[in-house]
This record gives C-alpha cells, sequence and structure tokens, in this order.
C-alpha cells in the first residue's frame, strides 16, 4: 500500500473494516435465518404450497446471491467496494420489503431474487477489504470474526421468528420489515465508516513474497487451476451440507421429530452456540501453521460428514443438539475462515475479489439446488432423511478431490 494511502487512513482502520463486516454478515443471516421456521405462517397468507414450493424461496434468494458472485468481484477489482456495496444493498432492502407487502408465492420469490442480487454483491467487497487492510499474521482470526456474525445472525433470525411469530402470535411480515429496516442502517453504516479504495490502495507484494511465488508465478493468476477448482468443489459440497440444514431442518424436526414451538430455533441454533469459537480457534490455529492450512481444512471436512451422516440417526432433541453443537464448532462455519485464508494466500495481486467471486460462486451455487432439491425429495419420499445423506455423500467426495490436489502448499 503507498504511503500516500496509508497516511489517509487511521492507524486502526482494519479494525473498523473487520467490525462493520461482522455486523454485515449478522444482518444478512437475520434475514436468511427467519424465513423457515415461520413457513406455515406464510402458507397461512399466500395458500397451501408443496414443500418444493417453500424451498425454492431460499433457492430464489440463493440464485440471485449467487448469479452475482462474478459479476460483483469484477466490480468491486474495478471501482473498488463502497460503490458496490452502498447500491447492492439498498436493492437488498427493497427485495426484502417487497416480502413483507407479498400476498402471493410468485411476489416473495420476486423479491427473494432482488435480495440475493443486492446481498450478491458483500462477499467479495468484504473479504478483499479484509485481505486489503489486515495484517497478514492475524488475516485467519479476522475472517473468523468477520464470519462469526454469521453465526450471530443466525442465532438472532431463528429464535426471533420462533418466539415473535409462533409464541407472541405476531405476524410473519414483522420479520420481513425488521430485517428491511437493519439492513437500511447498514447502508448508512457504509456510507459513513468506509472509505472508498481502489486497485491502487492494494498492497504491494514485499521481496519475501515475491521469492516464495516466484516458482508458480506463471500460472498464479489463473483461477481454473486444479487445485483452485478442487476448492470450489470443496467448497460447493460444504456449503451443500450447511445450506441443507439451515432451510429444512427446522421444517424436518416440526414434521418427522414432533418438536415445535420456540424449541426448534434453540436447537438449529445450536449450530451457532459453537462457532464463533470454532472459528476462532481454528483460525488462529491456521495462522500459527500457515504451511498446514490444507491439513486443517481436510479434518474439518472429514469431520462435517461424519456429524452430518450420524444427525439422522439422533433419537430426541436433546442428542440432535449436541450433534449440532459438534457441527457448529467443527463444521462450515469454523472451515470457512481457513478455507478464505487459503483461497487468499493463492490469488494474484489485484485479482483477489474475483477470485473470491468465482470461489463463493461454486460455494453458493449449492444454496440454490439444495433448498428445492431437498423439497423434492421430501415430496417423493415422505422424508427428508435422504435430503441430509446426499449431503452428507456430497461433503466425502468434495474432501476427496481437495485432498487429491492440494497434498502440499507452501508457507505463504
Amino acid at each position: 500500500m503507498s504511503d500516500k494511502v496509508k497516511e489517509a487512513l487511521p492507524k486502526n482502520y482494519w479494525k473498523l473494516i473487520v467490525f462493520t463486516f461482522c455486523m454485515g454478515w449478522t444482518i444478512i443471516w437475520i434475514y436468511r435465518a427467519m424465513l423457515s421456521p415461520i413457513y406455515p405462517e406464510i402458507q397461512a397468507t399466500i395458500g397451501q404450497q408443496t414443500n418444493a414450493a417453500m424451498g425454492l424461496i431460499a433457492s430464489c434468494y440463493f440464485f440471485g446471491y449467487t448469479a452475482m458472485q462474478i459479476p460483483s468481484g469484477f466490480l468491486v477489482d474495478r471501482f473498488g467496494q463502497k460503490k458496490v456495496l452502498i447500491p447492492g444493498f439498498l436493492l437488498f432492502a427493497l427485495g426484502v420489503f417487497s416480502i413483507g407487502f407479498s400476498k402471493t408465492i410468485s411476489t416473495i420469490y420476486m423479491g427473494a431474487v432482488f435480495a440475493g442480487i443486492g446481498c450478491g454483491t458483500y462477499y467479495g467487497a468484504a473479504f478483499s477489504l479484509t485481505t486489503q487492510h489486515v495484517p497478514p499474521e492475524k488475516k485467519g482470526v479476522a475472517t473468523a470474526i468477520v464470519n462469526s456474525g454469521s453465526a450471530l445472525g443466525m442465532i438472532i433470525g431463528m429464535n426471533a421468528s420462533s418466539i415473535l411469530v409462533k409464541t407472541t402470535g405476531m405476524p410473519w411480515q414483522t420479520m420481513a420489515f425488521i430485517s428491511a429496516a437493519l439492513i437500511v442502517f447498514l447502508v448508512l453504516w457504509f456510507i459513513f465508516a468506509l472509505r472508498p479504495t481502489n486497485k491502487a490502495a492494494m498492497p504491494a507484494p514485499t521481496a519475501k513474497k515475491q521469492e516464495n511465488t516466484a516458482p508458480d508465478s506463471g500460472d498464479k493468476g489463473s483461477v481454473f487451476r486444479l487445485p483452485m477448482l478442487a476448492c470450489y468443489v470443496l467448497y460447493f459440497t460444504t456449503c451443500y451440507a450447511y445450506y441443507l440444514i439451515v432451510t429444512w431442518l427446522p421444517n424436518f424436526l416440526a414434521t418427522e421429530r414432533n418438536i415445535s414451538g420456540g424449541m426448534i430455533g434453540f436447537v438449529v441454533s445450536m449450530i451457532a452456540v459453537t462457532a464463533v469459537p470454532g472459528a476462532l480457534y481454528f483460525a488462529r490455529l491456521s495462522d500459527k501453521k500457515r504451511d498446514k492450512k490444507h491439513k486443517i481444512i481436510i479434518g474439518l471436512e472429514l469431520t462435517a460428514f461424519v456429524l452430518v451422516a450420524v444427525s439422522m440417526f439422533a433419537p430426541n432433541a436433546w442428542s440432535l443438539a449436541v450433534i449440532l453443537l459438534l457441527y457448529g464448532f467443527l463444521g462450515k462455519m469454523a472451515v470457512d475462515p481457513v478455507l478464505i485464508s487459503y483461497i487468499s494466500d493463492q490469488a494474484s495481486t489485484g485479482k483477489v475479489a474475483t477470485t473470491l467471486g468465482f470461489f463463493n460462486f461454486f460455494g453458493m451455487s449449492s444454496s440454490v439446488i439444495a433448498p428445492a432439491l431437498t423439497g423434492y425429495i421430501i415430496d417423493k419420499t415422505g422424508s427428508g432423511e435422504w435430503g441430509f445423506y446426499l449431503g452428507a455423500i456430497l461433503l466425502i467426495i468434495g474432501t476427496t478431490l481437495f485432498a487429491l490436489f492440494n497434498k502440499s502448499k507452501a508457507k505463504a
């Protein structure tokens, strides 16, 4: 980073960046988690729907979100994070507001797509800014703190919907309006807290970094090298299992495990309770053992496979809560900061947002497929168990491919 840019930014600006995007993930996940516990209440407004039709609400959001990953990465690298985030989140807020006013399933689908497109500007901007400003030795922990907003937002969204709507009897639209108001607040925060940035502000590689990467600098710029493609596939399978749980586990608990009311939000939010300490622990471990990141990733993914596979055998709510506690500590939210740090290490300077855009595009593609496909499986088989087994199988396939093509990486 140039001396002029350094002088223009506050000394601890990177800490403001970390706080801002942690808060951003919190607000995003309040929206993402709030609808699945209240599907029956939504149907009281729009009419009875199939499971596949209800699952399509989440798929529509993630379709818009995923479609924006690669374009938003290019836009961020070209225009800077702030200029992309603000209009994107205005569209996000409008989409969520429109869901609150919807009377038909088709208008909910439309609002969800617009919400996803607007929110799709977030990922590349958030993690390219952290990569740009956070000191290298704190990258993993900073990414974990940012990601911890996902856990906090999931807890708030799940429990707020379960308590406000199911327990107190408030209209389900209340959650949509609260979520939209929080997104508008976030837009104002972006306006006043973030400094404009551009490619000139990207940190220049040090002599040591150039020396370490010189042997493969010829193809480091490619986002489609085999090791990178294996990372993308792994993230697809990781996200598939996670979004399967987030979107369908509440309904599964209510219809197949006879758990109802506020207990649903409590059990599912177990994932988020241990996600923050898990993410912080493994992120710090990856910062200390930067040449062992790929081994940490493989270990976490194998453990997640076992937990997802055995979750269907849980005899009651409390044993399932224990499994979800372990999944939170060792699953997607724990591996995310390590994977993001790993990908950032391999990305060429000036293409960080673009590389992260491709990475998240592959991962979030699964979030489009998982909700609707699982609903279809439930409609055809009468049970959600096979949907969860499919998630476990995909996890082991993705982990195997990652292990094959990422056997050894030099210390970044």
